[in-house]
């Protein structure tokens, strides 16, 4: 497994020698948005807790870094960081208000939701944060401003984030954290009556996923330039994040990367020629026919069953 690990990552550093302009887009895309499918992982498919609002840590990691670099030339690979500690503190704060008073499944969800419109609404109405036209950020190519001539970078950049975020959870996975996790995702109840600290875990989750989530706004403003805040902090974004690890497989390591390498190709295709075609937002029917398919035909996601396969396959 760590021989074939290390072979897919060695293949994955070769690929822009031989890719063209488009499909080296594709590729950012595909880590980028495996990299916030695998943060929410932690919290959502590890841990059980199903949050529909990690757009909010996207974009206070993006403004965070923005407006740092814009008001005060701090270099965004400090605001990153910062943006990181600014989205764990929301994690934090909705963590302990969900977990404490034992908010679950569908409440939960809303309250997440919650959280994320009630920062769309605050930062669409305050003018130093660039009120509802958002925030535009002017290309230097300075790789200090986290600005690149060469799109490859970018592709090194995403491709980092996301090892970054499948080394975090493989540590988690296989240390008394993970187990914890796992177990309160079964039983919350079976695994409080053994003597597992549930709220301290839940915590420690929400906190961790919320700080690498942030750690993507930066990547997500100055990758795309710009920030408004019905994307940045919207549904649809989120949406994007938790579709991922669902249809790869919520709970495992391999889930979401495997998820964004087919739903990315998939939204980019279907979003091309069906914008060709003049059918713009068929591409979001695209995309519902699979999570139907998912959701009858491979309800634990496409990694798990592809691991049954192999298995079948050597027995």
């Amino acid at each position: 497994m760590r021989w074939a690990a290390l072979a897919a990552v060695a293949v994955l550093l070769a690929l822009p020698a031989v890719l063209g302009s488009y499909a080296v887009t594709v590729m950012i895309l595909i880590f980028f948005y495996g990299f916030l499918g695998q943060a929410w992982n932690i919290v959502g498919g590890y841990g059980g807790q199903l949050s529909l609002g990690h757009a909010a840590f996207v974009g206070i990691g993006g403004y965070t870094a923005a407006l740092l670099s814009i008001d005060h030339g701090i270099s965004p690979w400090l605001g990153m960081v910062a943006g990181g500690v600014l989205a764990a503190a929301l994690g934090a704060l909705i963590g302990y208000l969900g977990f404490r008073f034992g908010l679950r499944g569908f409440y939960f969800v809303l309250l997440t939701v919650a959280f994320a419109e009630v920062c769309r609404i605050l930062v669409s109405n305050i003018d130093a944060l660039g009120g509802a036209l958002g925030l535009y950020i002017t290309f230097t190519g300075d790789p200090r401003q986290f600005q690149f001539q060469d799109q490859r970078v970018y592709y090194y950049v995403a491709l980092a984030l996301l090892l970054l975020a499948t080394g975090v959870v493989a540590a988690i996975e296989r240390r008394r954290f993970g187990i914890y996790l796992t177990a309160i995702r079964e039983d919350e109840g079976a695994a409080e009556a053994l003597g597992v600290p549930t709220l301290r875990y839940k915590m420690l989750a929400m906190i961790v996923s919320s700080f690498l989530t942030g750690l993507g706004g930066t990547f997500y403003a100055y990758y795309f330039f710009s920030l408004q805040p019905g994307t940045a902090f919207g549904i649809p974004l989120s949406v994007e994040i938790v579709i991922r690890p669902i249809i790869g497989g919520s709970g495992t390591l391999l889930g979401p990367i495997l998820g964004s390498f087919i739903l990315t190709p998939l939204g980019e295709l279907s979003r091309t020629y069906f914008g060709q075609s003049g059918l713009h937002g068929l591409h979001l029917v695209a995309y519902g026919l699979l999570l139907i398919a998912v959701v009858l035909f491979l309800p634990q996601g496409a990694y798990p069953f592809l691991r049954r396969l192999a298995h079948g396959a050597r027995a």
